[in-house]
């Protein structure tokens, strides 16, 4: 049977290979291809730029993947703390799971848009870049809705390490306030977009929390105590 300490390093580098490919596929690859306002630019860049858009789609793909491994890991890492947190941090963040495929094909829509298959003729140029430019505006609002599930999952997930005892309570309030970032950011670009730029500095800050989390399991790990025995002796 896996060790605390060896499970939760388990858990840590799934997370962190389940985060490392999101500054790629969700910001720099939206970045570069996404011209707010301008389709004929927009799909310019995705018709100029197809390898990098497949490659962020790949890359976005492959972290949902890992996610769902990870979250098991932290259930099975935290489910004696307490069960019905632990579930309800899986079911949370699984939730996002199937949110961010369905974000994927809008990529895959923009694509197809701003190609030249002989079933788009009855459409002319300016319509098609028109729904590039809106299928990579909606990449963006899904980003936002799936954002929301990546920050309230962090909040049976702060209780939980707090209540662990063999991970810093800290680290579990820094869990808490990242998960209030996401959401704060999430709900602020989808109700009051125009308010975004200024709130997602701070939320920005807030949602650094979490890399405490991720840096402690995979370098320290956690204590050998047996799951669970801290809340025995609690």
């Amino acid at each position: 049977m896996d060790t605390t300490r060896s499970q939760a390093r388990k858990a840590g580098l799934l997370y962190f290979l389940a985060c490392f490919t999101a500054p790629f596929a969700l910001l720099y690859v939206p970045g570069v291809l996404y011209v707010p306002g301008d389709a004929t630019a927009t799909a310019d860049r995705v018709r100029a730029s197809g390898t990098l858009l497949r490659l962020g789609i790949a890359a976005e793909l492959v972290g949902p993947i890992l996610l769902v491994f990870a979250v098991l890991a932290f259930y099975r890492l935290l489910k004696d703390v307490s069960a019905s947190h632990a579930a309800a941090m899986a079911v949370l963040m699984l939730i996002s799971v199937p949110i961010s495929f369905v974000v994927v094909l809008t990529e895959i829509a923009a694509r197809i848009f701003a190609g030249n298959a002989p079933y788009l003729a009855a459409f002319d140029r300016l319509q098609l870049d028109a729904m590039t430019l809106l299928s990579l505006r909606l990449h963006g609002q899904g980003l936002l809705l799936a954002q929301v599930f990546w920050g309230l999952w962090l909040f049976p997930l702060g209780i939980l390490v707090m209540r662990s005892g063999f991970i810093p309570r800290i680290i579990g309030a820094f869990l808490i306030l990242a998960g209030s970032g996401y959401v704060i950011s999430s709900f602020t670009g989808l109700l009051l977009p125009q308010y975004l730029g200024v709130v997602s500095r701070l939320a920005m800050v807030l949602e650094a929390g979490e890399a405490p989390f991720i840096l402690w399991l995979i370098i320290r790990g956690a204590s050998t105590l047996p799951r669970g025995a801290a809340v025995m002796q609690r």
